[in-house]
């Protein structure tokens, strides 16, 4: 390590700002060329620039958006409505009125809502400071996710359906790809939806964070590939009558790298560094990508494109050079109608070009040649009038940040009318004693993509080799980040299963196939599921992407359950896409038992009302289910389902669930859960003097140590988990610890809430996102009782 570098000891500096980040200058929220540009190219109304550049100039407020399937956000919003909000109502602290949250009057269901609170304030009342406690906890639980406003827009303009193919181009962090994920499970009582999601990312590292923000909410149709967008390749699947095609995707959102402009509140380095150059050089990326989505997009598809810049460069140049090389097979969207209550813009259909040095340029013509490479032909407007009406720029939507005190973005919705021009034409041959049929030429975009697949398709046929699915040899497709683990899917026929279906007496129609394994060497230490469609495209595309992630964990070994019947036990995490199929071993409860069992580290059956104990006392020990649906006349329970993973002991039954999704549940209840305002020494007594109390182990009940090195593989394996922590742990420059948490029952209980997320930080657009790892990929989570010591 070379020497480090005399540096002067006095850093004093009588400009720079005092208190917290002092030693750094103050950003002036200044920019003379952006002012110059974007007033030249009057994207704001007239009259509205000074409100303009004042809103710009203020931060952005936080926005949250309730996250999950259909009946659980119900419950969520319901407690935030009736509890926090409330609560907040006429709050004044220190003289100042607290402004109540607002729900986004364009976001369907009251699930977004506006909340213009500053962190300061958060800290100097108990009433805010419990409302931030329970954000920051369902956060952690993934069932509330702060997302800025115009970043909802583009899922919801997709118009999704369940049975839709999805694709997301540019999909980190993930909040889009969550919102998608939710809209694909809009009926939670379908536990395999016929759609799916690719999210694809070019940086291999935010494709992890992707990861993690889509295990939150637990779902068997969602795969995470690594790709550049502008050449992701074209996968194949087979249908029911063993034919082989491309697959073309029903929705597509391309949210393309952009200069971000338009995010001068959260990201204030840019009035410091923004020029015109950023939109320049981008411009020609975009325009790859997008064209790369339509090619992907099925004939009568929908594909969203969006950027978080004002610059007509990265947006309406990008949209027209799209729809003049389709040739008319594409057209753009009127969506007025749709989002009712969202401020937008109409697009332009006129615009400049301005260099980096600030010259201007109206046409193609006034450029001169040593500009060539910096400037291109796609950059400037369409000038032919009839062209020009055909293509409509102006349902494009530009959303201004003084409209609705949000960000700026830039959206267009486009639809595909036929087949590309280029894609009707003949396939070029890969291999020279080949011959293509010449009929074929004139054919729709379907046949000639058989014809394609038909020429290309000279290997050895996949239907032929062991099913074993590794991330493609490095001699095909360069390789990047970490080396994953192959995906091994099981044969109906593997003795695996037998002991599986005896133990939890699983339906017929249990897709056997579908369940896969991420070793094909040694035990099989868990087992995930993915929906049909999934694996038909990792059956068929093995050698074409580089998968980072797909599947849900429904089974882990237990080390000791063999001698309980079966060596798997269910896992919490997959527990709602695997229990359709459980016709045994089923435990109904009714909300006091769902009270128990979370409050309660190891009840004894005996503490379970009647009918549950009657059920359980039939049972053996091993997993169980623990199924809780709501009561029609009980007006004051959860009016959705809860199905939780537990174990039979001898005498007892332990319910296995995370500890923020323990606060979830019993939040749903009605139970109060907040950080204890002790710190240090008082904290740990209360927490040891509760773990006194305890009810002992007995014999019989999971192998905690056993179980504890299970646990520690959230994703596919332990190198896996490493991976995570590494990359999550190294970007989390805004997260806080919480150190205790206690519960207001009856009986006072006290617990202990886990690291978490504040949802009031930056997650949105600059990839740094504030995330922590999972709680089932730590080993303290289901091992432990809500009572914890760490």
């Amino acid at each position: 390590m070379g020497r480090r570098k005399n540096r002067p000891r006095n850093r004093e500096n009588t400009d720079l700002k005092p208190g917290w980040g002092a030693g750094y200058q103050e950003i002036i929220k200044e920019n003379k060329l952006y002012e110059e540009y974007y007033q030249r190219l009057k994207i704001v109304p007239e009259g509205e620039w000074d409100q303009f550049m004042a809103t710009m100039r203020e931060p952005l407020p936080a926005t949250i958006r309730i996250t999950g399937y259909k009946s659980h956000a119900e419950e969520i919003l319901h407690c935030l409505k009736n509890k926090y909000f409330k609560e907040l109502q006429d709050l004044e602290v220190e003289g100042q009125k607290i402004e109540a949250p607002q729900p986004l009057s364009w976001y369907p269901n009251e699930l977004a809502w506006h909340i213009n609170i500053s962190r300061k304030i958060l800290r100097k009342s108990p009433v805010l400071e419990k409302f931030h406690q329970f954000l920051i906890s369902e956060t952690e639980s993934g069932n509330i996710s702060r997302q800025e406003a115009v970043s909802m827009i583009p899922p919801l303009l997709l118009d999704i359906k369940s049975h839709h193919k999805i694709l997301d181009m540019c999909a980190a962090p993930g909040s889009k790809t969550a919102q998608l994920i939710e809209m694909l499970h809009s009926d939670m009582s379908v536990a395999f939806p016929e759609g799916f999601v690719i999210a694809n990312d070019v940086d291999n590292k935010r494709c992890y964070l992707l990861v993690h923000q889509s295990k939150r909410l637990h779902s068997p149709c969602i795969m995470v590939v690594n790709h550049d967008a502008s050449n992701i390749p074209r996968l194949h699947m087979v249908d029911a009558d063993g034919q082989r095609s491309i697959l073309f995707y029903d929705r597509i959102l391309c949210d393309v790298p952009c200069s971000g402009d338009a995010t001068l509140r959260k990201n204030i380095d840019v009035w410091r560094k923004w020029t015109t150059s950023n939109s320049l050089q981008l411009h020609g990326l975009q325009q790859r990508i997008a064209i790369r989505g339509v090619e992907q997009l099925t004939v009568g598809g929908r594909m969203v494109y969006s950027t978080c810049s004002l610059n007509p460069i990265e947006n309406e140049a990008v949209i027209s050079a799209i729809l003049e090389k389709s040739e008319g097979t594409l057209e753009l969207v009127d969506v007025s109608s749709e989002l009712l209550g969202l401020k937008r813009m109409p697009g332009l259909t006129t615009w400049k070009v301005m260099t980096r040095e600030g010259h201007w340029y109206d046409e193609w013509s006034d450029v001169p040649e040593n500009k060539h490479t910096q400037i291109r032909p796609t950059m400037f407007p369409i000038k032919d009038p009839e062209k020009l009406k055909i293509m409509n720029l102006e349902r494009c939507i530009r959303v201004l940040p003084h409209h609705q005190n949000t960000g700026g973005f830039f959206v267009a919705v486009l639809e595909k009318r036929a087949p590309m021009p280029w894609n009707k034409r003949e396939p070029k041959l890969r291999h020279k004693a080949e011959m293509v049929n010449p009929s074929a030429e004139g054919a729709d975009e379907k046949s000639a993509a058989v014809d394609e697949t038909k020429i290309t398709d000279g290997e050895e046929s996949l239907d032929n080799k062991e099913s074993i699915f590794c991330p493609p040899p490095s001699k095909k497709m360069k390789l990047f980040g970490f080396k994953e683990d192959p995906f091994v899917f099981l044969n109906e026929d593997d003795p695996i299963f037998l002991p599986i279906q005896n133990f939890y007496q699983m339906d017929p129609s249990f897709p056997k196939m579908n369940v896969f394994t991420r070793t094909h060497e040694g035990k099989k230490r868990h087992l995930y599921m993915v929906s049909k469609e999934l694996r038909n495209v990792l059956h068929h595309n093995s050698e074409r992407m580089k998968v980072i992630n797909t599947g849900i964990k429904v089974l882990s070994r237990n080390n000791d359950g063999e001698e309980f019947g079966c060596a798997f036990r269910l896992a919490q995490e997959g527990i709602y896409t695997i229990n359709p199929y459980i016709n045994g071993r089923i435990v109904k409860i009714s909300v006091e038992d769902v009270m128990v069992l979370l409050t309660q580290e190891n009840p004894f059956i005996g503490k379970l009302t009647s009918d549950p104990q009657k059920q359980a006392k039939k049972l053996s020990m091993g997993s169980i289910v623990l199924k809780y649906d709501p009561d029609t006349l009980n007006k004051e329970g959860p009016k959705c389902p809860i199905v939780l993973c537990g174990w039979r002991g001898k005498n007892s039954i332990r319910a296995f669930v995370a500890r923020n999704e323990r606060f979830h549940y019993l939040r749903m209840l009605g139970v109060e859960v907040f950080r204890d305002g002790k710190k240090g020494e008082g904290s740990n007594k209360l927490v040891a003097n509760s773990e006194k109390n305890m009810e002992p182990m007995e014999e019989g009940i999971l192998n905690v140590q056993g179980e504890t090195e299970n646990l520690k593989q959230d994703t596919e394996s332990s190198q896996e988990c490493a991976k995570y922590d590494e990359i999550l742990g190294a970007e989390e420059p805004e997260q806080k610890e919480v150190e205790h948490a206690q519960t207001e029952i009856s009986n006072s209980k006290v617990m202990q809430a886990s690291e978490c997320t504040d949802p009031l930080s930056k997650i949105e657009k600059t990839g740094n996102a504030a995330v922590a790892c999972p709680d089932e990929e730590r080993p303290k989570v289901e091992s432990k009782q809500v009572i914890n010591v760490d």
